[in-house]
């Protein structure tokens, strides 16, 4: 797990019209949450952390938080959430939560599937039932993906969280034993070629009648 570099900036002012003026000033209203401080108010350069994003994704993400006016304080934070406008395009709030990289903690990470599978060569779908899965390591413990190899799965093969080692210091808790990727049969475009016999056939059923009535003037 690699620590990212970002840079914030200590703030006083609170509200929604210094949020708004924050915005304005191309920065996002941040807030630092720890277990053995009170909660810090920030702010973040927006162009910096698009930067983070469109590298690194929105998932699992650690930080080495380098706090400007706070005689260079540094903390090792994750992101907890981030709020976006209603259309997706811009960052309205940022939260990110203090860690202490000996506990364990709980982040979500992406799963990401290696190589082809055979039964999808033979016509069949692949179905990644779940993109994300929760685990619980340290931080320095956690993977950046989960990759899973996809290469020998055949139609009707499927993939199980318990089929999953992450090593003995990564924990994907789990009551049941549920599937994460299958590969199924292509059963719909089955169904349209059997829909298409049977119009075929009530065709030929319907060109009977008109044929006989022909011969018959």
């Amino acid at each position: 797990m690699e620590l990212i570099e970002l840079n914030a900036k200590s703030r006083e002012l609170s509200g929604k019209g210094a949020a708004r003026k924050l915005r304005r000033n191309n920065a996002i209203p941040a807030i630092v949450y720890g277990a053995k401080a009170d909660p810090e108010m920030l702010s973040i350069n927006t162009i910096d952390f698009i930067k983070i994003i469109r590298k690194h994704g929105s998932k699992g993400l650690f930080f080495n938080l380098n706090i400007e006016g706070d005689s260079g304080k540094k903390k090792s934070v994750m992101l907890k959430d981030m709020q976006m406008d209603t259309f997706g395009l811009n960052y309205l709030h940022i939260d990110l939560h203090e860690i202490d990289m000996d506990a364990t903690v709980t982040i979500s990470v992406s799963v990401e599937t290696i190589g082809e599978s055979k039964g999808v060569k033979e016509g069949g779908l692949l179905q990644l039932i779940r993109r994300e899965l929760d685990v619980v390591c340290k931080p320095s413990d956690a993977p950046d993906t989960i990759q899973i190899d996809i290469t020998n799965l055949d139609v009707g093969d499927a993939v199980h969280v318990e089929d999953i080692d992450l090593g003995e210091n990564v924990e994907i808790p789990h009551e049941v034993n549920f599937t994460i990727i299958t590969i199924v049969a292509p059963t719909v475009e089955e169904e349209e070629v059997e829909e298409e016999d049977e119009l075929m056939e009530e065709g030929e059923v319907e060109a009977v009648p008109a044929d006989e009535e022909t011969s018959e003037e």
